[in-house]
């Protein structure tokens, strides 16, 4: 085999070798590596450029959402503001109420309380009444006549009717 034999031919094949690798290193290093270095260069500037405009973007949101969060904290800020006067004014109300409803009792209860003098007296009268009419019987049966207090009785008497 001709490829074996070194004697004849590896000088000429070492030639060969060295010119295309020649021609091959040149033409990657000259033709290829430029594109694939611009290539490399557009992709890292188009990932920096998008890596600024993603940071820019979460500013932004971190704002906004800032903004909302002091929305958000105003809004119940009010409501407790309403929330506190609406209490208030129902606290009044239902005191307003209470009181007229206390005052409405009061009456009635004086109202109450003066009947249930009236209704004692009339009953103590009436009570000492039939007492005196009671005792006169007694005396009546057991003395046979009649003592003299019966105008007291009809006093009393005529004060109930």
């Amino acid at each position: 085999m001709p490829q074996f034999d070194f004697t004849h031919v590896f000088w000429p094949q070492v030639v060969w070798l060295a010119v295309f690798f020649a021609v091959l290193y040149f033409g990657v290093v000259r033709l290829t590596l430029p594109k694939l270095g611009r290539t490399m260069a557009a992709r890292e500037d188009k990932m920096t450029g998008d890596i600024a405009i993603a940071e820019t973007a979460k500013a932004e949101a971190d704002r906004i959402a800032a903004d909302y969060d002091a929305g958000v904290a105003a809004a119940q800020d009010a409501a407790r503001g309403k929330l506190a006067a609406a209490r208030l004014k129902a606290t009044a109300s239902i005191e307003k109420k209470l009181a007229t409803t206390n005052e409405a009792l009061a009456a009635l209860g004086a109202e109450a309380q003066a009947s249930l003098d009236a209704a004692r007296v009339r009953a103590l009268v009436e009570i000492e009444a039939v007492a005196g009419d009671t005792a006169a019987d007694i005396v009546e049966k057991l003395t046979g006549r009649r003592p003299a207090g019966n105008v007291a009785n009809a006093a009393a008497r005529a004060a109930l009717a």
